[in-house]
């Protein structure tokens, strides 16, 4: 990509705008705000993957543009892979951060196998329509209380592999370098590296 190529993300989510900003500084990218009156996505797909490529799809036909949507799940041992592929919903169709938590922290009262991950899913859609996918992971725990006010999500009762703090208390930098959704885009930044031009 010679010139920076217009992109649009696929989100509304200020904290996954912020994160995906910095993270994708030093790509050849334009980004582009989601339209305010782009169509909203049934999230309906039983996949991370699916959600997000059927997001990222809509964006790019509505726009035309070149659109980055992803979907991220967080896997929790204990209760067999939940809240996964449903975790923005996981206590309602409409439920905030702070109730998902809440369900979550209930689910876990007593538990003492608090291993979990964060899995993202990067759906990219080219300029010609293109679909192309990536993933990142990232280990940790849940803690008994949420920790931070950093993040978003459940960022707060999450402490990553290695780290005693949570992501809601690491530097953005750090939780950047670390997470599921740095991995994902690091997967994309090196496809992009070798992907024709």
């Amino acid at each position: 990509m010679k010139e920076p190529m217009p992109l649009v993300l696929a989100t509304r989510n200020a904290g996954k705008v912020r994160e995906l900003e910095s993270l994708l500084a030093r790509l050849p990218f334009v980004l582009v705000p989601c339209p305010a009156d782009a169509p909203e996505v049934d999230e309906d797909a039983p996949t991370l993957a699916g959600n997000a490529a059927k997001k990222a799809r809509a964006l790019h036909a509505f726009t035309g543009l070149a659109a980055l949507a992803d979907d991220t799940g967080l896997e929790v041992d204990a209760l067999g892979g939940r809240p996964g592929v449903r975790s923005a919903r996981y206590a309602g169709e409409h439920a905030s951060n702070a109730d998902n938590r809440d369900r979550l922290r209930a689910e876990l009262m007593g538990q003492t196998d608090r291993r979990a991950r964060f899995r993202t899913v990067i759906a990219f859609v080219d300029a010609a329509g293109a679909l192309h996918t990536f993933e990142g992971v990232c280990e940790g725990r849940i803690l008994e209380e949420a920790r931070g006010v950093g993040g978003f999500g459940y960022d707060a009762l999450f402490a990553p592999e290695g780290h005693a703090a949570t992501f809601a208390e690491l530097a953005p930098e750090v939780k950047n370098r670390i997470s599921h959704r740095g991995r994902a885009l690091a997967a994309f930044a090196a496809w992009l590296e070798q992907a024709p031009r």
